[in-house]
């Protein structure tokens, strides 16, 4: 019904590379029902294969490269102002972090307070940083999950939204593991688009 339609959430998701996060959103948000759809996909790297995807999908895509931004006198500055004059372009509710691999300054996420979330392979509090499940693996924990949560200044540490745990066995290695949380990712991130925009 063109009345559903209308109340569906615009979303920008930001990747580093192949996006598989961003597919899942995008799958989800194909389905009539669900209350989002994916408007713009930017990429910080002009060679992520998630923006062949998303180009596939008919949705808009952008490069900004940081890497272009290096000579600037304040680079992140300069790279977080291009990013947020093309997500301010199209209207967008929430942006959604899909392996995007920089993090946002305080700056930028005033600019969208409460409208940034990222998903991260563990069950925050534990184990916050870029090698979530090989940190758990080493340490040897039993707990293994994702979570998705606010993103503010803290690497991290925002408002969790929804987290799930994944059931693991003794014998399972951290290639098992990982994708097993990566499996869950693809869930719970759509679960979550879904309770905030609803």
């Amino acid at each position: 019904m063109d009345k559903n339609r209308l109340k569906k959430r615009k979303l920008a998701i930001l990747i580093s590379g192949r996006g598989s996060n961003m597919e899942a959103i995008i799958r989800s948000c194909q389905e009539s029902h669900f209350p989002a759809q994916v408007t713009l996909v930017i990429s910080n790297n002009q060679e992520a294969l998630g923006l062949k995807f998303a180009k596939k999908n008919g949705i808009n895509t952008k490069i900004i490269d940081h890497k272009n931004y290096n000579n600037y006198h304040n680079a992140r500055q300069a790279f977080e102002e291009d990013l947020h004059k093309e997500i301010a372009k199209y209207d967008i509710d929430l942006i959604c972090l899909a392996g995007f691999m920089r993090i946002l300054s305080e700056w930028f996420i005033d600019k969208w307070p409460n409208k940034i979330i990222n998903i991260h392979p563990s069950l925050l509090p534990s184990f916050k940083g870029a090698n979530a499940v090989e940190d758990a693996y080493n340490a040897g924990s039993k707990n293994y999950g994702c979570s998705v949560h606010y993103v503010n200044k803290e690497v991290d540490s925002g408002k969790i939204i929804l987290q799930s745990k994944v059931a693991i066995s003794d014998l399972d290695d951290l290639k098992l593991i990982k994708s097993k949380v990566l499996h869950q990712e693809h869930i719970l991130y759509s679960q979550a688009i879904k309770l905030i925009c609803n």
